[in-house]
């Protein structure tokens, strides 16, 4: 009998996450995409459902429980058990120290930490019983380094890492890949473009490109699986 596989994939917007969900789908992923605003999710869903249900969108707060455990029951109707969780979804507040709120140091917290552990015990939960599963964390430079104006964010992506490596501990025993990706570059999106650009020559990462490198982490065999992935644009400066 033929295995079916299913996705969840948090923080869905229209760089990256976008990315994933359209390369899982082509790969024969049903996914579950979850984002705190509805619109854009909705959107995606009419593009990748053209000739079959391939992806619905739930609007949910990975931060609030019930709304976890609700997005997670409604893909295992549509979908079945989850085999694949991508905890992408993040939160940042670029402040410096002294004009940072305790609300936002704790939603960074909330969001990156807190909601990556509410999903994850939800699909551990599948995966546990399928005694197989993958489970990739979006990191970013601020994972390994602290920068200035970014305390919540980095200190927050400091403990994703230290989460996920635990984590690959605990679970790579029963058969589920962990692997945490360090985001280390701009992500070419048409907001950072509008933002950033015209002030900066810094190259970007092609988000549809990134796409491939974490699906090269699910299909890494047992034997040989990697727990951390740095991605990075090509830097002709950096070679001279």
């Amino acid at each position: 009998m033929e295995r079916t596989h299913t996705a969840v994939v948090t923080g869905v917007g229209s760089g990256l996450g976008a990315s994933l969900v359209r390369k899982l789908v082509k790969e024969g992923y049903r996914v579950g995409m979850f984002a705190r605003s509805s619109e854009y999710i909705r959107s995606l869903e009419q593009e990748l459902n053209c000739k079959e249900t391939a992806a619905i969108g739930i609007p949910t707060d990975i931060s609030v429980p019930s709304q976890v455990q609700r997005g997670f029951l409604q893909v295992r109707e549509q979908f079945g058990p989850i085999d694949l969780l991508i905890n992408h979804a993040g939160n940042a507040a670029w402040k410096e120290f002294m004009t940072l709120t305790p609300e936002d140091f704790e939603q960074a917290w909330r969001v990156c930490t807190y909601g990556s552990f509410l999903c994850t015990q939800e699909a551990v939960t599948d995966m546990m019983k399928l005694q197989r599963g993958t489970i990739l964390f979006s990191g970013a430079t601020s994972s390994i380094r602290g920068r200035k104006g970014g305390l919540a964010f980095s200190s927050a992506k400091f403990a994703v890492r230290g989460f996920a490596e635990s984590l690959a501990r605990e679970l790579w025993p029963h058969h589920i890949h962990v692997a945490h990706i360090i985001i280390d570059g701009g992500i070419d999106t048409p907001h950072l473009r509008e933002q950033e650009l015209p002030t900066s020559t810094e190259p970007l990462l092609n988000p549809d490109e990134m796409a491939e490198s974490y699906w090269s982490l699910v299909q890494q065999p047992r034997n040989a699986w990697s727990f951390e992935l740095d991605l990075r644009p090509f830097n002709e400066d950096f070679f001279t």
